[in-house]
């Protein structure tokens, strides 16, 4: 008889191995992808990807912008799919990503992007799958299988594979990265008190997450967890747009969690978190040592981490903040009621 959780337990551990196994066994297709991107030399990047996916996406985008310097956009799937849209895409690389690469959304906005004259590139945890084989050029993140609903480990894959890839088109040679896998088994370690805080949360029936720039795919992503998992309404905002309306929802009993990592974004959260200390809020903030002092509660990340990197490590506390509080409010993280691992849409 199955415990509940234990396999999303699996997987969140599993983590540190499947960076490093990126690193050895899948480092050479980023050479020969970034090859075949510099050769094409796109003018614009789009990203198409659906649920957890969508988060790696908007996190590709803020490399994309920020390190290569170009144009970039998350489309908009239904627009090729469901109003037949062919819209001239020469010059343009659309990146899929699919941690099961069998969305026929996906697969088909690829198939009309690469007719459309675009570069595609599929992102996917299975190299066998339809939207590898819709696509010019297939990067697998090698997760292995996962068995979870709830992604975990396969979205902190597609968060490297990207970082690695978009590294490598701007000339690097993805070393920063190489220290990730320890620094997350250390972040792990601390996994019993983080089932301590959950407690805190055992009654929410809604809260907010909250962060900027690199972060603010991990507050999209914890949302995520949390609705799916705990059946909490979770909304997720940027810092900045929290400030424009959504602030006057803040009230002590609608915990706040936020992620204040060290660089930019990080800063830019600083007059967040005073606002919201203002409200009374209950704030759950993942960040820096002074971060989590000025917070309710929370999770210090390892100092010293490049914000572009920061997300694979911020992820982890809200990830076990889940499994935890799932298993606390009596559900099972591993088969959310009504659920599905593939999702099929158009």
């Amino acid at each position: 008889m199955s415990i509940p959780g234990e396999l999303m337990a699996a997987e969140i551990a599993e983590q540190p191995e499947v960076w490093r196994r990126i690193q050895t066994q899948g480092n050479e297709q980023f050479d020969v992808a970034s090859t075949k991107i510099k050769d094409y030399d796109p003018r614009h990047v789009l990203f198409v990807a659906r649920g957890t996916s969508d988060h790696a996406a908007l996190y590709a985008k803020y490399l994309t912008e920020i390190v290569l310097q170009r144009s970039a956009g998350l489309v908009s799937p239904s627009t090729m799919t469901a109003y037949g849209a062919r819209p001239d895409l020469h010059g343009v690389l659309m990146v899929g990503i699919s941690q099961s690469g069998g969305s026929p959304d996906l697969i088909q906005s690829l198939q009309v992007a690469r007719a459309q004259g675009a570069l595609t590139v599929a992102v996917t945890n299975k190299p066998d799958s339809p939207l590898a084989a819709a696509a010019a050029i297939n990067l697998d993140v090698l997760a292995g299988m996962e068995s979870a609903v709830a992604a975990t480990k396969s979205y902190t894959a597609q968060l490297l594979a990207l970082y690695l890839l978009v590294d490598r088109v701007a000339g690097g040679d993805g070393r920063a990265a190489g220290k990730l896998p320890e620094l997350a088994e250390t972040m792990m370690a601390d996994g019993d008190r983080v089932a301590g805080l959950a407690q805190r949360y055992l009654f929410a029936s809604r809260l907010v997450t909250t962060a900027r720039g690199y972060s603010y795919p991990t507050a999209r992503e914890a949302a995520l967890k949390l609705m799916e998992t705990c059946y909490l309404s979770a909304h997720a905002f940027s810092g900045a747009d929290l400030l424009h309306g959504p602030l006057a929802m803040i009230e002590p009993q609608v915990p706040v969690m936020t992620v204040i990592s060290d660089g930019v974004g990080g800063r830019a959260m600083e007059p967040v978190l005073a606002r919201l200390k203002e409200q009374g809020a209950d704030v759950f903030c993942v960040g820096t040592a002074d971060a989590v002092a000025a917070a309710s509660v929370g999770v210090e990340l390892p100092p010293g981490v490049d914000e572009t990197l920061s997300p694979l490590l911020e992820i982890i506390p809200f990830q076990q903040l889940a499994l935890h509080l799932a298993i606390a409010r009596g559900g099972n993280p591993d088969a959310p009621r009504g659920l599905r691992k593939v999702t099929e849409t158009l």
